[in-house]
């Protein structure tokens, strides 16, 4: 896995700017904050955040990819302000879900998602490195 840099731009904070990686590739459908019987535990953001990323590693691991593998994720979010205030512990959620890997992330708000309850639904792609 390349971690892909221009030369003289600023470092990307929590994110890549792009990845370049070759293996099997492993998509895994929209996350939220429900846990594995569709049961929310919290309307709160980052802990709805913590419980979409654990769901994504959940997946991943099916497929034997582990967080390291993950090269782009799209996160869905209801509303950027709740996002936005939600920093710091959505940081600490993904450090301890994910650890400290950073692959290429897009963040868009939109105007709905089909749960509900769910305040932010999280797309995750590997690619688990060939042998």
């Amino acid at each position: 896995m390349d971690f892909l840099q221009p030369p003289g731009w600023a470092r990307a904070r929590g994110y890549s700017n792009g990845i370049a990686a070759s293996g099997r590739s492993v998509h895994v459908s929209g996350m939220i904050g429900w846990d594995g019987q569709c049961a929310f535990h919290t309307d709160d953001f980052a802990g709805q955040v913590r419980q979409a990323l654990q769901n994504a590693v959940d997946v991943l691991a099916e497929a034997g990819a582990k967080p390291e593998h993950i090269v782009r994720m799209t996160w869905y979010v209801l509303d950027k302000k709740e996002y936005l205030a939600a920093h710091k512990e959505v940081g600490q959620a993904y450090r301890d879900v994910i650890g400290r890997h950073f692959p290429a992330m897009t963040a868009v708000q939109v105007a709905g998602l089909i749960e509900d309850r769910a305040r932010v639904e999280i797309e995750v792609t590997a690619v688990i490195p060939e042998q």
